[in-house]
């Protein structure tokens, strides 16, 4: 496990300068936030991603279903002096806030989730006609798309592909690393609900959402704070080769909007799906 992943104040600064470099210019493309915005980010954590947003006057809300990730949200913020405001909820069972904001940012989140369409269609319920969805994730195949750099053991947290092994070898060789039973258990968690980018577009095919663009990342670009390694894109013939490319992406990003609101965002932007 990285210090990071303990020390949740260099985790929550870390995602802050992730986010101002590269979600918010990328956001910025689609989405004019030249006047009053109100944002809501689903499965905040600490609230790092949604710093700099607050920082620029934008009313933000972070939704997270850890009691302890809000709490911690709630000090950083405060440390930063940044305003904004914090629930801890399941986004499923989150009432209030129908058609009210203009962004929802859902990053390195739905590949925990179990019914991803739901989620989507529950997300949609809080955007306005014409707001708009930033959302991110590993694809499974990818190095450590397992998420085991949060394994406790040094080794198998630098060891990559061996969350693609059969369920029962993948637990036994966690035990044998001397992983807790926490750690197991959120890791094979994370094995059962694991996204690709074929699944997430097939899923969104099935919402009432369309696919503005995609963004297929070599280097993800929160590895830039981490690792010192600057973000690459996928080749656009490698980012067009369906299965092949969940290889390559470590992170892979999207925008949606409503169908209704998808010819206008279109012309507005002049983007595709890539």
């Amino acid at each position: 496990m990285q210090k990071r992943h303990i020390d949740r104040l260099q985790y929550f600064r870390e995602l802050a300068q992730t986010s101002e470099r590269y979600f918010m210019p990328y956001i910025k493309d689609f989405l004019d936030m030249a006047g009053p915005i109100s944002i809501l980010e689903v499965g905040c954590g600490d609230g790092g991603n949604l710093l700099h947003f607050a920082k620029r006057g934008y009313e933000v809300v972070g939704v997270d279903i850890s009691a302890n990730r809000i709490n911690d949200a709630k000090s950083f913020f405060e440390q930063e002096n940044a305003n904004a405001k914090f629930i801890c909820s399941d986004i499923l069972k989150l009432n209030g806030y129908k058609s009210y904001f203009d962004l929802v940012i859902c990053h390195d989140v739905i590949e925990h989730i179990g019914n991803k369409q739901e989620m989507l269609s529950r997300i949609e319920c809080f955007l306005k006609p014409k707001g708009l969805l930033f959302i991110g994730f590993p694809a499974w195949q990818m190095p450590f798309g397992g998420h085991q750099q949060i394994c406790h053991s040094k080794l198998l947290s630098i060891t990559p592909f061996f969350h693609m092994l059969p369920q029962c070898l993948y637990k036994y060789i966690l035990s044998l690393g001397g992983e807790n039973v926490e750690c197991i258990n959120e890791l094979l968690s994370i094995k059962s609900t694991k996204i690709t980018i074929e699944l997430f577009e097939k899923i969104v095919a099935q919402t009432s959402f369309d696919i503005v663009d995609r963004r297929l990342y070599f280097v993800n670009p929160h590895y830039e704070v981490k690792f010192g390694l600057k973000p690459r894109r996928l080749l656009k013939p490698l980012s067009e080769m369906p299965y092949i490319r969940n290889f390559f992406s470590t992170s892979c990003f999207y925008i949606l909007k409503k169908s209704s609101a998808m010819d206008s965002a279109s012309s507005h932007t002049g983007r595709s799906v890539q």
